[in-house]
């Protein structure tokens, strides 16, 4: 096929040689399958940030850094200079945690390269070497949902020990290869000790994964993992081998209102982004 323009500059550079099709058009970017040389890859292309409809919330780009204090008050005032080094953040976030989780031994695609725009990384495939399907795509047995969900809960610790929450964590957001998950979609990733919101996020997270696959376990519906994975992390205890349990028993008092009422909003953004990542057109 004829190569996007944003891709030209990757072609240029002798990154990529030919541009296969396009794989998916997601709130974010647009993925194609390229070749470089005898490997098969794909290259995401990031979205303009008036053209996605995934918004960069100041709950995800908490504590995200700058180089100087020129580009910090160009951010704050919102200027035109302001919101390129803005979106420059927020793409590179995702280019920055691919690295450290691939270092990490996590489930991730293999990043390749990031010029651009355009971050190229290893295609997931299944069996037959096709595009992996996503998570929500795919009908699981109970067995199958148990060690899937046991497999994923894995990799959210080995995120956490590394010191990364994936922050929008779901079946819309997992593929499954030939020899199990692989997580994808890191823009909005955080950083679990400076981000204040990194809990409510690694437990939205495990939420997501335990309501997924519930559907086809039910008995994972009365776990609490996420509850259990955090306070492990808090108090230092927690390793990507550690044995879970499930069960969390939590400490009573006094109802922090503001809070209370802070999730349930974030329920509803939580609802509206999934409705909106069903109805994104696929290739």
């Amino acid at each position: 096929m004829k190569a996007p323009q944003r891709l030209q500059a990757l072609i240029d550079e002798g990154l990529i040689d030919t541009v296969v099709r396009q794989l998916m058009s997601g709130k974010e970017a647009m993925v194609y399958v390229v070749r470089c040389g005898d490997e098969t890859r794909c290259a995401k292309i990031y979205k303009e940030a008036d053209k996605r409809s995934f918004r960069q919330a100041v709950d995800y780009t908490e504590n995200r850094r700058v180089k100087n204090t020129r580009e910090a008050r160009a951010m704050a005032k919102g200027t035109r200079f302001g919101r390129k080094v803005t979106e420059a953040i927020w793409q590179s976030a995702e280019v920055d945690a691919l690295y450290r989780l691939a270092a990490a031994g996590v489930r991730v695609p293999t990043p390749h390269n990031f010029l651009e725009g355009v971050l190229l990384m290893d295609l997931v495939t299944d069996a037959h070497g096709d595009a992996a399907p996503r998570l929500n795509d795919v009908v699981f047995s109970p067995e199958d949902a148990l060690r899937h969900h046991a497999s994923l809960l894995k990799e959210v610790m080995r995120m956490l020990c590394a010191g990364i929450v994936h922050g929008d964590l779901s079946e819309f957001n997992v593929l499954l290869a030939e020899d199990g998950p692989v997580i994808i979609d890191l823009p909005q990733a955080v950083d679990a000790a400076g981000n204040n919101h990194a809990r409510r996020m690694l437990l939205r997270d495990v939420e997501n994964l335990r309501n997924f696959f519930g559907q086809f376990a039910p008995t994972l519906l009365r776990t609490h993992y996420g509850d259990e994975i955090w306070q492990l992390y808090e108090r230092g205890l927690l390793r990507p081998e550690t044995e879970l349990t499930g069960t969390f028993v939590r400490e009573t008092g006094p109802v922090d209102l503001r809070n209370v009422m802070r999730e349930v909003d974030d329920a509803r953004e939580e609802e509206a982004a999934r409705r909106l990542r069903m109805q994104a057109p696929r290739q």
